[in-house]
């Protein structure tokens, strides 16, 4: 079952491909391949090392079996590369798919290959994603073909470490996770094997029993047991009936001292009849937890019982905002030098629309032509983009000299070289998105008015403060 994985993912690449790849992204096609022939090992070494657990290897024998891996990639790359949305979504699915089997964001491997090709980041993060989307569909469809089982996954990528190691560094193993690239290829091999000899005898069979005569098993064989034992799963069977007899009298005990000492304040300190109301909703829940107390439940429930409804009102309005966040707009700024070359910052809500947004810019610009600062919101508290949609229709703006522009969610604002009323950007934009988006210029005069007007306020503020406090002496 040995191969070369390295070389099924260039196989899928030729160079025709690569070309026409490379064309969607902006990039020359030596770039492009510097960037598969750099990411390559990297991912190869990632997978390895999730194959050094037993839990690990079987995670990522279902991720590669299962129906986001494309086992005919290869075959139908040429295309996905015929347009910009194929381009995108393979880049986005791989990245998706590293990112589950890895339990890490792979910007920093884009951010490393970056910095050791000389190729921008924007254009390493699309790469990578796709690297990965063909690496994994060519090991699915090797499997398959070879009919092979969870057990073999290891061996098969434990046999590519010779191949992989001479173009691994602590650069690219550092941000995956793996420590020195020296330590992590003289470790992960016995781990592997030993993961992959699990899988091949998962269970020993009972030793049959020994006459009296039958000699004792030599030395070499009983240091041999505990090797082929080093992999093993450890299952807990849970605490004895003893040790559940005694949480239970314990909890008994516990909720009979509370019992007692709430019914001593409620007779005694009438003003903890509020504090008890205004805490039974949190307090009910840790007491059912704790264990199955006879006393407890009823004090919750007199607790409960004597909450005045605003205070119940209170304490959910106050739980509410901790369990969701408030939802941000989606933002983008241009800002555009006396060159022509644009600086974009953004925040959208995902890979996919970073990409969108990037290859737009590369496809017009060029690589290296335009700064990008997009960030991707890993909380998913952004909306949508959905101004996206509009991208083409807005980069002849963002090559005008001096243009300034602000998209939040649905306003836009102008200024800068885009804000004058003779380059009519204010009436274009308002056809371009509709009444649904607020479009608006702040242009100079508008700037010195409103700054002179703030001066005016503060300096009315101040006077008043003096006399305020001069009559007060």
């Amino acid at each position: 079952m040995s191969v070369n994985v390295i070389e099924l993912i260039r196989s899928a690449l030729p160079e025709a491909v690569v070309r026409q790849l490379s064309n969607c992204l902006g990039l020359p096609p030596e770039a492009t391949a510097k960037v598969v022939n750099a990411a390559s090992p990297a991912l190869v070494a990632g997978l390895l090392n999730r194959c050094a657990t037993l839990d690990g290897a079987r995670a990522l024998f279902a991720t590669i079996l299962g129906q986001e891996v494309n086992a005919d990639i290869g075959e139908q790359l040429p295309r996905i590369f015929a347009s910009t949305t194929g381009v995108t979504q393979l880049s986005s699915t791989g990245r998706q798919l590293l990112e589950h089997t890895f339990e890490r964001r792979i910007d920093g491997l884009s951010d490393a290959v970056s910095m050791q090709t000389g190729v921008p980041a924007h254009a390493t993060h699309a790469v990578t994603g796709i690297a990965g989307s063909i690496l994994m569909g060519v090991l699915k469809r090797h499997l398959l073909a070879q009919q092979g089982n969870i057990g073999q996954l290891p061996t098969l990528l434990g046999q590519q470490l010779p191949a992989i190691a001479p173009h691994l560094n602590d650069g690219l193993t550092t941000v995956l996770g793996l420590g020195s690239a020296s330590a992590f290829v003289n470790a992960v091999g016995l781990h592997v094997r030993a993961v992959s000899a699990h899988f091949e005898r998962p269970a020993a069979a009972p030793a049959p029993a020994r006459d009296a005569a039958e000699p004792a098993p030599s030395a070499s064989a009983a240091a041999a047991a505990p090797a082929a034992q080093t992999v093993r799963e450890v299952r807990y069977g849970g605490p004895k009936a003893k040790h559940w007899f005694g949480v239970v009298a314990l909890s008994a005990l516990l909720g009979a001292v509370a019992a007692m000492l709430t019914w001593v304040a409620l007779a005694y300190c009438p003003s903890a009849v509020n504090f008890l109301g205004r805490n039974a909703v949190a307090a009910t829940a840790p007491t059912i937890t704790a264990g199955p107390s006879a006393d407890t439940p009823d004090v919750a429930a007199q607790s409960a019982s004597e909450a005045r409804p605003d205070d119940a009102a209170s304490t959910t309005g106050r739980i509410e905002p901790q369990a969701s966040a408030a939802v941000k707009d989606s933002r983008l700024i241009v800002a555009v030098d006396k060159h022509g070359k644009p600086t974009i910052t953004a925040t959208v809500q995902n890979v996919a629309e970073k990409s969108v947004l990037l290859n737009a810019l590369t496809a017009r610009f060029g690589a290296g032509n335009f700064n990008a600062d997009i960030t991707v919101d890993d909380n998913n508290n952004t909306k949508a983009a959905d101004w996206l949609a509009h991208v083409d229709a807005l980069l002849p703006l963002m090559q005008t000299p001096g243009a300034e522009m602000k998209i939040g969610g649905t306003r836009v604002e102008l200024s800068g070289a885009a804000a004058d009323a003779k380059a009519g950007w204010t009436d274009r934009l308002k056809a371009l998105f509709g009444a649904s988006y607020q479009v608006s210029a702040f242009g100079a005069a508008r700037a010195t008015h409103e700054a002179q007007a703030q001066v005016a306020q503060t300096q009315r503020a101040q006077r008043q403060a003096t006399k305020a406090q001069a009559h007060a002496q």
